[in-house]
């Protein structure tokens, strides 16, 4: 029998709970450590669509790498069924559903988040972006290229529907990457010799300064540059424990939609 706090034990040893920020909530945050599981589905977050779809499929664990609770951004005060999160957690527990948070110890962890993002890309030579925190990386591309194909190229592997970026004046080789909202690290990755960061969640002011340091900066998006580690996570989870059943959620992707210039209207179309 594999229960919740043996998963929650493995994906520890996968990714250890001191390599999260110290305002960061991981680990197991919703449901019965000793509940049995035998299905568990793995999504980056855990919306309403993940949490009916693990209720609908008899899943007894959700693996996410957002927290579905207690981050800095959305702190849990009351559970009441009138509100979203409080609907979706009382929804949660009243099925058994427990839930498993690794965040920004994932982010940080070989193998993590921030290698699997370079992998994506076909970066080699990997390494932690020094002054990155040891949550970033650096690595280079097999040649230089020019930006516009890296972003192409960028966009391919990783799914984007869309992508802004700052042109800095280079072409692209050595690359730092810092998967979900790391724009503030652009100085590092300048420091280190980059010519190009990747990353998620750019103000526009950090469009401004980085072009004008020489920095190509490219936002590819919060959600493409982080689920690629839902699939590491599957596949290690199958490893670890072979008698469970294990899956990537099919109900969640980007919320973020784009509208580009020139494109019809399709009420006007008809």
């Amino acid at each position: 029998m594999t229960t919740v706090r043996e998963i929650e034990a493995f994906l520890y040893r996968l990714a250890p709970k001191e390599l999260a920020a110290d305002w960061d909530n991981v680990g197991q945050l919703l449901g019965d450590p000793d509940r049995e599981v035998r299905r568990a589905l793995v999504s980056l977050d855990i919306t309403r669509a993940v949490a009916e779809e693990a209720l609908n499929g008899g899943y007894e664990l959700i693996v996410s790498h957002h927290p579905v609770m207690n981050c800095h951004w959305r702190p849990v005060q009351t559970i009441r069924r009138d509100t979203p999160q409080g609907r979706l957690l009382t929804e949660l527990l009243r099925g058994g559903v427990a839930c498993v948070c690794m965040h920004t110890n994932l982010d940080a962890a070989p193998g993590g988040v921030n290698d699997r993002l370079a992998e994506a890309l076909g970066l080699s030579d990997v390494e932690p972006l020094p002054g990155g925190d040891g949550i970033c990386r650096v690595g280079k591309l097999p040649e230089a290229m020019p930006l516009r194909r890296f972003v192409r190229r960028a966009m391919d592997a990783l799914g984007c529907r869309g992508i802004r970026y700052a042109d800095g004046g280079k072409a692209a080789q050595r690359v730092a990457v810092g998967g979900g909202a790391c724009g503030e690290y652009a100085d590092a990755a300048l420091n280190a010799g980059c010519d190009t960061f990747l990353t998620a969640d750019v103000k526009y002011h950090g469009f401004l300064d980085a072009a004008a340091a020489g920095l190509n900066l490219i936002d590819a998006g919060h959600f493409p540059t982080e689920d690629p580690v839902c699939e590491t996570l599957v596949t290690r989870l199958r490893t670890e424990f072979p008698a469970l059943h294990v899956r990537k959620a099919v109900s969640h992707g980007d919320v973020v939609r784009y509208e580009f210039a020139g494109a019809r209207d399709p009420e006007q179309e008809i």
